[in-house]
């Protein structure tokens, strides 16, 4: 699917700004009017972004460099490999570098990041692993029992890399820097004449914070999640790994004990969602995968 168009090109995002705050688009007086200009303000902000997610042609907000995001994820990723002790098994050292090294070749050709890639594998007993800005990996032992062969690995590894490709950390950063804007001007709005808040202001900018969470936030995560499935299932089969593969591993790892929290308070959609939504986008990354130069099924055991 080709980008979409540049947005933030044919309407003025000032503009967009203006009729929110202006009461063009909101009634004025009350303290509802307050919370919903504010709300409407970081959903423009969002909504009209500047870049689009490679694949999907989302429009994202966007506000942090890659030189911001590369910076903060070294520094993140020298804390990490730092503190963590590293995997003793040689032969799960060795696979996950050539999986890794296999799906980052695969990323680069299809939409050529910039990437310095590193990969570490870090003994702990946790099903995590993640890429970050920059395309540093970093796999945990506890994932080893869910992805269960090459294949599996390599759709977590493109999982975790089409978040990076999309720039998915520099989108929910600036979302976050807009909300928290939003409550600084609201805050000083809402201001009496002392510089102190009383309780209807404490609960207009509390409501605005939970708002934001709520309606933008946490929606925009589960986006991100379900982008990083479809953008990843394209990256492993372009490496050469079984695509279908990836609709299992997320089977598997459905069957990790989460909080019973609803679909809206969730950082992730729901797991049965995640599988389908692979099924579907299935067909485009088996052409890939047929085009691959070399394919490897589902490789080795782990």
């Amino acid at each position: 699917m080709g980008t979409a168009p540049r947005f933030c090109t044919e309407i003025s995002m000032n503009y967009l700004i203006n009729q929110v705050l202006s009461g063009n688009t909101i009634s004025n007086g009350s303290w509802a009017a307050f919370f919903w200009k504010s709300l409407c303000l970081i959903a423009v902000l969002v909504a009209v972004g500047c870049a689009s997610v490679p694949h999907t042609g989302r429009r994202q907000f966007n506000m942090v460099s890659d030189q911001q995001l590369s910076a903060l994820a070294l520094k993140a990723f020298n804390e990490i490999v730092a503190k963590e002790p590293p995997s003793k098994d040689q032969r799960l050292n060795e696979i996950v570098r050539k999986v890794a090294e296999r799906v980052s070749k695969a990323a680069e050709m299809i939409d050529k990041p910039k990437f310095d890639g590193d990969v570490r594998v870090i003994d702990r007993d946790v099903p995590n692993a993640f890429c970050l800005p920059g395309g540093k990996i970093v796999v945990c032992t506890g994932m080893v029992p869910y992805a269960r062969n090459e294949a599996g690995l390599a759709a977590v590894i493109a999982h975790e890399t089409a978040h990076a490709v999309a720039r998915h950390s520099g989108e929910r950063l600036s979302q976050q820097l807009a909300l928290k804007g939003a409550m600084t001007v609201g805050g000083e709005v809402l201001k009496k004449e002392d510089g102190s808040l009383d309780t209807k202001a404490r609960v207009a900018l509390g409501a605005l914070g939970m708002g934001g969470t709520v309606g933008i936030m946490l929606p925009y995560s589960r986006v991100h999640e379900l982008e990083a499935d479809r953008i990843g299932q394209l990256y492993m089969a372009a490496a050469g790994y079984d695509p279908s593969e990836a609709g299992r591993l997320w089977d598997r790892m459905s069957k990790i004990k989460k909080p019973p929290l609803p679909v809206w308070l969730s950082t992730h959609p729901a797991d049965e969602e995640r599988v389908r939504k692979l099924k579907e986008c299935l067909p485009e990354a088996q052409k890939l995968y047929a085009e691959a130069p070399t394919r490897y099924g589902v490789g080795a055991p782990l």
